[in-house]
């Protein structure tokens, strides 16, 4: 089972979740009050990009809608995900993000 670890922009203690094999980023946050913003029912989609930091490989490829996405913001993966769209493949590891702040 894999650990996703997500780490706040305001440097307090990171929150660490035991994730199931093949769960959803949103799903996490949602279940876990993890440090991601969501804007999608507001009409700002892209507001839940985070850095992936650690572990890319252990998340599903990047689909052609949320690559889309991300190429409205000229990035694209691993170095940056859509939490909304992010999947984790099966098996053991650690996936480290932190959402992208407002600056960046």
């Amino acid at each position: 089972m894999p650990t996703v670890i997500f780490e706040a922009l305001d440097n307090s203690d990171p929150v660490h979740i035991d994730a199931p094999d093949g769960g959803a980023i949103a799903d996490l946050c949602d279940e876990n009050d993890a440090p991601v913003p969501f804007s999608c029912r507001s009409a700002n989609c892209g507001t839940c990009r985070i850095h992936v930091l650690e572990g890319a490989e252990l998340l599903l490829d990047a689909e052609d809608e949320e690559l889309d996405v991300l190429d409205v913001f000229a990035v694209a993966p691993p170095a940056q995900r859509l939490a909304c769209q992010a999947k984790m493949r099966a098996g053991a590891g650690t996936v480290r993000i932190r959402a992208v702040g407002d600056d960046e």
